[in-house]
């Protein structure tokens, strides 16, 4: 079946498992015929080498306007604005990219895992006041990490339930083109109101360090924001809620993330197990030869973050959830010069959120069966639209 060329979208197998095409993959064909919305063919790579091998070499593009999109039937030509550097090669991309890492400095996150202890008993304290059942997902998963990116950011807090808004508007599979240009410039136009007043009050935040580089433009700065805001809102949320999932899932695993010595590499193993984000794209600059198969110039190669993640030669019996397993070289964050620049904000918050719900409500449980827990299949991130849960006490 595997000759045929594939085709988008591949919807997630289940509540935990990336498309049954990539698992199929597994079985001798690390490369494969995919034919994108807009018509193009090209490939969908899953083996974890040849993922990283991808997203590593320089002869793959992030541009654009290079590639094709598997949500999309139509190619977006236009190249990315100034600032949108995720979707640029360098010298455009490192000269971005530099002037962030300056911002998101390991100093800076330790910094922040006070806060998001503090924020994160916020909450669990509403939850108490509140009594059960409850939402998780707007209770608890989805407030912390837009507290902390919008605090990172210097966004105040009445901007933050229109980003959220427009952030979860902007993540529908089936957005229109025009629809995503006007979501993306209402939020654009958010942060460059925050931009201006920056240059008034710069503030110990990361907006007001980008400004007060003296490097960019106000658009650049602006558009820098809000591709962190859009990055750093969702993917943890989404963590939060599908993995706590995973865990009332496999309740056996609970004690793991509960246990400072082990939290660490429980948090890794939680990125690598659930397919949150299902890949990335890239297009061929010039012919390559990828797993014995030579991609051709101007082809597009979806890399599977969740098929490296479930590479048996990476790591053994990869659709199993072991919080004990040494899960290093994950792939949740990507690989090479575009790896996610918010991934220790992420890790931070996921060791501080998970321990301490699980502490606060040790006999957590669903609230429903979990076969009416709706999932985000509608969503390019992956996860659920809502998890109620219930308990009996809290500490």
């Amino acid at each position: 079946m595997l000759d045929e060329p594939l085709t988008f979208p591949m919807p997630n197998t289940g509540l935990f498992d990336p498309p049954e095409e990539v698992l199929r993959m597994r079985e001798g064909r690390p490369i494969a015929r995919v034919r994108y919305p807009d018509g193009a063919l090209g490939w969908i790579v899953t083996r974890h080498a040849s993922v990283r091998m991808v997203l590593s070499d320089r002869r793959f593009s992030a541009r654009k306007e290079l590639r094709s999109s598997p949500l999309s039937s139509v190619r977006d030509t236009t190249p990315a604005m100034p600032g949108m550097f995720t979707a640029m090669d360098p010298p455009g991309h490192s000269r971005y990219r530099r002037l962030l890492t300056g911002q998101f400095t390991v100093r800076r996150m330790r910094r922040l895992t006070s806060r998001v202890a503090q924020v994160a008993e916020e909450h669990l304290d509403r939850m108490v006041q509140a009594g059960p059942p409850v939402d998780l997902v707007r209770a608890y998963a989805t407030p912390i990490p837009t507290v902390m990116i919008c605090e990172l950011l210097g966004v105040p807090p009445e901007y933050r339930e229109g980003f959220l808004h427009e952030t979860e508007q902007m993540l529908r599979q089936n957005i229109t083109p025009q629809e995503k240009r006007q979501t993306v410039a209402r939020l654009t136009e958010y942060v460059g109101r925050l931009v201006r007043r920056k240059h008034e009050e710069p503030g110990d935040d990361v907006l007001g360090g980008l400004v007060g580089s003296g490097e960019l433009t106000d658009q650049e700065a602006a558009n820098m924001g809000f591709m962190l805001l859009a990055a750093g809102l969702d993917t943890t949320a989404n963590m939060l809620g599908l993995g706590t999932l995973a865990l009332l899932r496999h309740p056996d695993q609970i004690p793991a993330i509960t246990d400072p010595d082990r939290v660490d590499n429980a948090v890794e193993e939680l990125l690598r197990y659930l397919p949150i984000i299902p890949g990335t794209i890239r297009a061929a600059l010039e012919d390559v030869e990828v797993e014995g198969v030579r991609v051709k110039a101007g082809e597009s190669v979806m890399v599977s973050l969740p098929g490296g993640n479930r590479d048996p030669e990476r790591f053994p019996e990869p659709d199993v959830l072991d919080l004990d397993r040494e899960a290093g070289g994950q792939l949740a964050f990507g690989y090479g010069m575009h790896q996610c620049l918010g991934q220790q904000l992420a890790r931070v918050e996921m060791k501080v959120a998970f321990p301490a719900l699980f502490r606060r409500f040790p006999d957590l449980s669903l609230a429903v069966p979990v076969e009416e827990v709706p999932l985000r299949t509608d969503m390019v991130i992956f996860g659920v639209h809502a998890l109620p849960v219930t308990w009996s006490r809290a500490c």
